[in-house]
């Protein structure tokens, strides 16, 4: 099983020591306390400036991805919420394994994105939760989103690689910090997909319709993929955060 080789056989791209030891650690814990079914990992690209973009479902869900990401051939650098970086421990590891600090709605907020397009030209990954933060649709589904990682692709022109997951919410459910639920073992859906298609969109005025309609298709292809995940439908609207309620998807979802 591809989750018990040996760290140095699935990864060869360089990471901080912070960001290896803490990948290793978590991984050791995740393979005795959770399952894993991870598919399509071939999609995901070995070298190269990429954006990963993933539903958030739950607070355990990062080092779920993570865990998935880093034994698919990538290491897991995430745009990550302020607050994470003022907790004892965890801030200084997110500080200090390569992660990026996101100050939303003040002055220096659009350095978070700088911070990831000279991470991209450096050949590194990026992952971004388009939603911002972990969904609330009353069912689950990703729900309409900011356009972070939209901004980031169109001006870098790096691909855009949808991932979608499931299963983390059920050690941790909701947005509330609790204990964890590890028994019975829970498994961890994670699947990525093809490239989110922006070439249209590229070279153009950036402007909110454009930035709206790069972050719809993003969360279509998203979408596709949890709804494999749960093998269900996902519902024709989306969940808006700010209205508390369902809205039309303006995109076609393919």
């Amino acid at each position: 099983m591809i989750a018990r080789r040996p760290l140095r056989e699935v990864i060869s791209e360089p990471a901080e020591p912070v960001l290896r030891r803490t990948v290793w650690a978590v991984a050791g814990i995740l393979r005795v306390i959770t399952r894993q079914d991870w598919r399509a990992m071939e999609k995901v690209p070995k070298s190269g400036g990429v954006v990963f973009v993933v539903n958030h479902i739950s607070n355990f869900d990062p080092v779920a991805y993570g865990h998935y990401l880093t034994w698919s051939g990538r290491w897991p650098r995430f745009l990550a919420k302020d607050a994470i970086f003022r907790v004892p421990v965890l801030g200084w590891i997110a500080t200090n394994a390569g992660q990026i600090r996101v100050h939303r709605g003040g002055p220096t907020a659009h350095q978070a994105v700088i911070a990831a397009q000279q991470a991209i030209q450096r050949g590194q990954s990026v992952s971004v939760y388009p939603e911002g933060t972990i969904t609330a649709d009353p069912q689950t589904w990703p729900m309409t989103g900011r356009t972070g990682a939209a901004r980031i692709a169109l001006a870098t022109g790096c691909p855009v690689v949808p991932v979608g997951q499931w299963g983390a919410q059920e050690v941790l459910p909701g947005k509330k910090l609790t204990w964890p639920r590890i028994l019975p073992r829970k498994t961890m859906r994670v699947m990525a997909g093809d490239p989110v298609e922006l070439d249209d969109l590229r070279g153009r005025a950036v402007t909110p319709e454009l930035l709206d309609e790069a972050t719809d298709r993003i969360l279509d292809a998203i979408t596709v993929l949890v709804a494999e995940l749960r093998g269900e439908q996902p519902p024709p609207d989306r969940w808006d955060l700010k209205l508390r309620r369902r809205v039309p998807i303006r995109g076609v979802r393919r």
